[in-house]
């Protein structure tokens, strides 16, 4: 006996002519129509009909798309929500590290709604910067480097004009990053050197970024 898998190639082999040939016939039928509507008729529906089926379509559209977008707002702002009150309640700190770069990241990369959690998100990103050593986690130790320049946690410059001697560029990168985004005037004689003299493309074109929102 042939599974479903098996026979359901058949079936859709079976329905797509129908389709086809239906759809043939819409036109035909349609075509037919239409050449024996009187001239008059086809002049009204061409200058009255048409437009206003093309209105309603454009306008249609416009609600849909309008209200596709409310949804996706709404959805990621109850996300968002959720994950505020898993971040509140998990004990372990790598899982509410991990929490909180989601939550950075479903907050579309911004701070505005996050202030009731922004000074503990901080502490353990800053937490992360200093567990998460050596080259093979240069990505983790970025991620919080970048995200705390999203929090503008202030408090977290020193560290940031630190990190911009990091032994990776990519951490070093983000340190620029999220010195620009606080407009931190204490790092720009670091930032300035780094422009000049840092080897990698990348960080010199983020010091720069920044120095440009220092002016």
């Amino acid at each position: 006996m042939p599974s479903p898998a098996q026979t359901q190639p058949e079936t859709n082999r079976a329905i797509n002519p129908f389709v086809g040939l239906l759809g043939l016939g819409v036109i035909v039928a349609g075509i037919w129509g239409w050449n024996h509507l009187n001239f008059d008729t086809q002049d009204y529906i061409v200058d009255e009909i048409i437009p206003i089926i093309g209105i309603v379509f454009i306008l249609s559209i416009g609600i849909f798309v309008s209200w596709r977008k409310w949804r996706t707002h709404k959805d990621r702002l109850q996300l968002r929500d959720r994950l505020i009150k898993r971040f509140q309640k998990e004990p372990s700190p790598h899982k509410q590290r991990d929490l909180a770069f989601t939550l950075v990241e479903v907050n579309q990369f911004e701070a505005k709604g996050l202030e009731d959690i922004a000074e503990s998100m901080a502490k353990l990103f800053i937490w992360t910067t200093k567990t998460a050593l050596g080259d093979k986690q240069h990505r983790v130790r970025g991620m919080a480097v970048s995200y705390l320049g999203i929090l503008k946690y202030t408090e977290s410059i020193p560290l940031l004009i630190r990190y911009l001697e990091d032994d990776h560029a990519h951490v070093r990168a983000c340190a620029a990053l999220s010195l620009g985004r606080m407009r931190a005037q204490e790092a720009k004689e670091k930032l300035e050197e780094k422009m000049k003299e840092d080897w990698d493309q990348t960080v010199r074109s983020r010091s720069r970024e920044a120095l440009e929102r220092l002016a």
